[in-house]
């Protein structure tokens, strides 16, 4: 019996290439992985050289097929789903313009991202592009060649997020698709299309932009070449596929109004699910695959928050379960201790200097009182978040948990009572991988839609309800958080002085007693 069941799935991620055979239940069969190096020119910069995510598809490939050569008659299609921002540039004919491409984590627009908010009206701008200003989208990056490598701009022909490149070398076909488009600060919210405003303002080209599809839209097929480069068969439809973030919100089943989604690895990103993007300075969206927005907020310091205090306070010589359950020793609100969490600073807004504290701190609190209000800092920052998204309209009846903080019972019961809602952990950590399987699923006409694949491909692990004497406590923590947030801005700019006077005096930390 030849039956085409399987779907091909290629995750363009920053630290590795993994390839994916995902069953028709949602089921991963098989999964290949090749890492790859980030390079790091200087300070603040982060590349990588898209021939190494090909030759990351082709040797991957290769070993699934090799481990599962049954896998070659059960293929029915293939999709990828990748890294954000990443800025790949090509060429008439289909070669690289620049070997290495910065990356989503690249700072070096930080100078451009100031000047253009001094420069430009940008909430009005917002209103097309649904983003405020950051270093990460793909038209800053832009602007950035256009400045100081006018050359490589010049011989450009397209650009292409990372999935996208590994389309072109699968299909012959360039496009890029609605959800990676909306995270670019090019795209217009309301029409899908390329923004001629904003690409004036930046300085792109609109010519190079490639056309925005649906990530439902087959682009072409597996041309003969790449069928042998990769032992894929020629001729399967490849889909314009996914970014790995919406991919992700697919795939742990995000894809309803009222729902959300809370990922907490080294930061915290909290997304909520709505019909429409929220339009305000200290939060962004990204279209979904279902046609929605995702509203999100970062907060740098996540899961980086316990990481530190587990420095700070053990030198690393305890487990982080161990601290769980030091935490889970103190009580709810941790004797009105407050953590302000804000260790490496805030993404967006007003307060982006920001410094973390502990306030309220007397004689009688233990290390277990610091943990869990370490803990709880975290949960109130990004309740904060929440509010903000809730307030443009949107429901939140559950949040759907994901990355290591989710491994954390005590964590989850605390955001789950300062969200105000029920915190489900999904079975597959490979949301992103389940995600883009959901995505090709329906596109071939397995599902009627991506709602409908979800329910049948996510499955939950466990729900985590909340506590309500801990809700109530917390929401009356909220209060005072957010004012000690907004009274503690003009203490930021003074401690920046401060520490400038320092280094230009030579009185950096040890340098005066060394």
């Amino acid at each position: 019996m030849n039956l085409k069941d399987w779907a091909f799935v290629i995750d363009v991620g920053t630290g590795s290439i993994r390839c994916a055979l995902v069953d028709a239940a949602g089921h991963i069969v098989a999964i290949e992985a090749k890492e790859h190096e980030q390079i790091v020119p200087q300070y603040g910069w982060a590349e990588q050289r898209p021939a190494d995510w090909w030759a990351g598809v082709k040797h991957t490939a290769k070993a699934l097929f090799n481990a599962r050569p049954d896998a070659l008659d059960r293929l029915y299609g293939v999709v990828a789903c990748g890294q954000m921002h990443g800025t790949v540039l090509l060429d008439r004919a289909g070669d690289l313009v620049r070997d290495a491409v910065p990356l989503w984590n690249d700072k070096r627009t930080a100078g451009l991202v100031s000047a253009f908010e001094e420069e430009h009206d940008v909430e009005r701008l917002m209103a097309q592009v649904a983003n405020p200003p950051t270093a990460a989208w793909q038209g800053f990056k832009l602007q950035w060649f256009a400045l100081n490598e006018p050359d490589v701009l010049g011989r450009t022909a397209t650009v292409l997020m990372p999935k996208d490149y590994i389309n072109f070398r699968l299909t012959d076909e360039r496009a890029t698709d609605w959800t990676e488009a909306s995270a670019s600060y090019l795209m217009n919210s309301a029409s899908r299309d390329w923004s001629s405003e904003a690409a004036g303002a930046l300085g792109v080209p609109l010519e190079i932009l490639p056309p925005i599809v649906a990530p439902t839209d087959v682009i072409g097929q597996v041309t003969s070449e790449a069928a042998r480069a990769t032992g894929l068969p020629a001729g399967l439809p490849v889909l314009a596929g996914v970014a790995d973030f919406p991919a992700a919100l697919l795939g742990s089943g995000v894809c309803n109004g009222g729902m959300g989604s809370d990922v907490t690895g080294t930061s915290t990103i909290v997304t909520v699910h709505g019909s429409r993007p929220v339009l305000d300075a200290r939060v962004s969206n990204v279209a979904t695959v279902d046609g929605g927005w995702g509203s999100f907020a970062l907060l740098d310091s996540g899961g980086d928050a316990v990481r530190w205090a587990r420095r700070a306070f053990h030198e690393n010589k305890l487990s982080y379960e161990e601290i769980a359950d030091k935490a889970a020793h103190a009580p709810p609100g941790s004797r009105s201790l407050f953590f302000l969490p804000y260790l490496t600073g805030d993404r967006l807004g007003a307060q982006r200097n920001a410094r973390a504290s502990f306030f309220g701190l007397t004689a009688e609190h233990t290390l277990e009182d610091l943990h869990r209000a370490v803990l709880e800092g975290v949960a109130l920052a990004a309740a904060g978040n929440v509010s903000l998204m809730r307030g443009e309209g949107n429901a939140l009846d559950e949040v759907v948990a994901a990355g290591g903080g989710a491994k954390s019972t005590l964590w989850l019961q605390i955001k789950a009572s300062a969200y105000g809602c029920p915190i489900r952990v999904p079975e597959s950590s490979e949301c992103s991988v389940i995600g883009s399987a959901i995505t090709l699923a329906t596109a071939l006409g397995h599902f009627d839609s991506v709602t409908q694949a979800a329910s049948d491909f996510v499955r939950y692990d466990r729900t985590i309800e909340p506590e309500p004497e801990w809700a109530e406590r917390y929401r009356r923590m909220r209060e005072i958080f957010d004012q000690l947030r907004t009274a503690s801005g003009p203490y930021y700019d003074a401690l920046d002085a401060l520490e400038a006077e320092a280094q230009s005096t030579g009185m950096e930390a040890g340098a005066r007693y060394g």
